[in-house]
């Protein structure tokens, strides 16, 4: 089934489903703020009645007083109170819907926010691989606002609709029971072209997710620091970007043009057809009818009759408009529903906890692939690391190395064989437990909005022992910049929340990302190019430092300059998922194979160390 033929069958709805979803996000700003929903149902149905009371009984009445000739005294005084009564509840809507929507619906986003971020962060990293899954992401964040306003729109428009169309249509079937046919064929006709047309705006955005992804990665590299400087060098870049830009943007043109003849059709029967034809010209011709012809209504009553159709009409929308506008709702909710109901695959068959100290490791025939490929990126692969083994893992590019430290941290599992730490499968260990005792670094590490402590603890600061954050910084030789900021520890990084931060250099930025390892004093540490940024001197340092810091724990890093691993008890050599050499720096020298040959192509530049 093709990708818009699926998408369209996700489109049919039952009625259950358009329940179920609009309340499944109602209880939650319910439990967010009662308040929030309340205050702005309420006033809702007290507007319609109002407006029933004013614009219906009220003027029908000074009509009715005018053609039969009502003493003016009373008239007056029914006139004074029901302007009291407006008044009052203006007074109300002020308050309801104004004052309180406005208080409270920062906590009702916040509430459900937190569980999208929160369900993103518990997320296993392979769902990060599967398009389906970050598409629903990125439409449920982005989506959850607009949802939420439009979940109270509908409580408000059922709750209000229902009322104006209870108290008015008693009034016509007091007035006039044939009146309420035309209003119910309005009615019956303009249903069917709304959940129409609405299914059309919705094909045309999920429809549009994919290319308007691309254009919004665009615009954000052209507004993100991290990229300023590359495009200001490479001007090719911009071009690059910009004709992806237009191609996405094109895209999304063409999805609109393609549902424009539809919208533009359905919208003009529901709109023209289905509404002014019955009120115009259909409803007004039987009114005369009945006054002129057959003197069944007073002039006083017709005019009510027709003054009043239109609120009637608009009444029987909750039923025509309402059902359709929750119906789209649905399909938004039901996609951030669908989010919220992805389970990580990666949880604990026992709950075991993981002692912090240095890790046996050991792997037995495990393989390893991406996603759905059957093409293994680590096969049959067989490892035993013991407590306090400082481990290299060499290899060219795609080898294996950084896909088989994320199987030791168990951020994806293994597809068959097993992993094994201090003689225990480690998917027996609590996740996240047993991930606490190991301290990682990656290459591609990130430096958040936050203070220095912050950034090396990953938590809030009033959480750190300030004593480990400055040995940790120390150790990975950063607290003599760190100490020459004028707030010191408490100094912000980057300019995200302060005019005032600082952004590191690159070769800064990665010493304070191996002091968050020396910080989480972990049984295992796991370095992938650790000192990558850095200069030869610097990195020499780094390493004698890394060496002496991590004492006795159990230690893998990852490292395309061979001086680093020079250090190293063991190196693993791997080449296409499996190792094919190990042993230490001068007996794979020895042996005069693959690392020996990678040694001397950068013998150069390691010969001074």
């Amino acid at each position: 089934m093709s990708m818009q033929n699926h998408e369209k069958e996700n489109t049919k709805q039952s009625v259950k489903q358009v329940f179920s979803n609009n309340m499944f996000l109602l209880k939650l700003m319910l439990t967010a703020s009662p308040s929030f929903v309340i205050y702005q149902a309420v006033d809702s149905m007290r507007n319609q009645l109002s407006i029933f009371f004013e614009h219906t009984v009220l003027i029908g009445y000074v009509l009715e007083a005018a053609e039969f000739g009502y003493p003016f005294k009373r008239v007056g005084m029914i006139i004074l109170l029901a302007a009291l009564a407006i008044t009052l509840g203006m007074v109300f809507t002020v308050f309801a819907g104004d004052y309180m929507a406005e208080k409270e619906r920062p906590k009702v986003r916040e509430r459900v926010k937190m569980l999208l971020y929160g369900k993103a962060r518990d997320m296993d990293l392979e769902c990060y691989d599967d398009p389906e899954f970050y598409n629903s992401q990125v439409l449920a964040i982005s989506e959850v606002d607009k949802q939420i306003d439009r979940v109270v729109k509908f409580v408000q428009d059922t709750l209000g609709g229902l009322t104006a169309f209870v108290s008015t249509g008693i009034f016509f079937l007091l007035k006039d029971k044939i009146s309420v046919l035309f209003a119910l064929a309005s009615f019956i006709l303009s249903l069917i072209f709304e959940q129409i047309y609405n299914k059309q705006n919705f094909l045309v955005k999920v429809e549009s997710v994919p290319a308007a992804r691309k254009r919004d990665y665009t615009k954000r590299i052209y507004y993100l620091n991290d990229y300023a400087k590359e495009i200001r060098l490479n001007p090719g870049v911009s071009d690059v970007l910009f004709k992806r830009f237009e191609e996405a943007n094109d895209e999304v043109y063409r999805v609109e043009k393609k549902y424009a003849f539809k919208k533009w059709i359905f919208g003009f029967i529901k709109e023209y057809i289905c509404n002014n034809l019955f009120s115009d010209v259909l409803f007004i011709s039987y009114l005369v009818y009945q006054s002129a012809v057959l003197h069944n209504l007073s002039f006083s009553t017709v005019a009510i009759l027709y003054g009043s159709f239109g609120r009637l009409k608009r009444s029987m929308k909750v039923f025509s408009e309402t059902y359709p506008f929750a119906c789209e709702t649905s399909l938004y909710v039901g996609k951030i529903r669908k989010f919220l109901s992805y389970e990580p695959t990666i949880v604990s068959d026992e709950n075991f906890v993981p002692d912090s100290k240095a890790k046996d490791i050991e792997l037995k025939d495990v393989s390893f692939a991406y996603g759905k490929n059957t093409d293994m990126l680590i096969k049959d692969l067989n490892l035993h690391i013991r407590p306090g083994e400082k481990i290299a893992l060499v290899g060219y590019n795609g080898a294996g190395k950084t896909t088989l430290v994320k199987l030791l941290m168990r951020l994806y599992d293994v597809k068959s064989g097993a992993v094994f730490a201090d003689g225990r499968d480690i998917k027996r260990y609590d996740v996240k437990k047993y991930r606490d005792t190991i301290g990682t670094v990656f290459q591609d590490f990130m430096i958040f909005g936050g203070n220095v402590t912050e950034n090396v603890i990953l938590d809030v600061s009033e959480h750190a022992d300030e004593s480990r954050v400055r040995s940790a910084l120390t150790d990975s030789g950063l607290i003599e910049r760190i100490d020459r900021f004028k707030n010191g520890l408490r100094t912000e990084l980057t300019t995200e929340f302060s005019t005032e931060g600082v952004n590191l250099s690159g070769g800064e930025s990665q010493k304070l990302a191996i002091a968050r390892v020396f910080y989480k004093d972990a049984g295992l540490m796991i370095l992938d190019e650790p000192s990558s940024a850095l200069d030869p001197i610097a990195e020499y340092q780094l390493n004698h430092a890394m060496l002496k810091a991590t004492g006795d724990k159990t230690v893998i890093f990852i490292s395309h300059r061979l001086s680093t691993t020079r250090n190293a008890d063991r190196i693993i050599m791997l080449e296409d998922g499996r190792i094919v050499e190990q042993g230490s720096h001068e007996e794979l020298l020895k042996l005069n194979r693959k690392y020996a040959e990678m040694w001397k192509v950068q013998a150069g530049a390691y010969i001074a160390v």
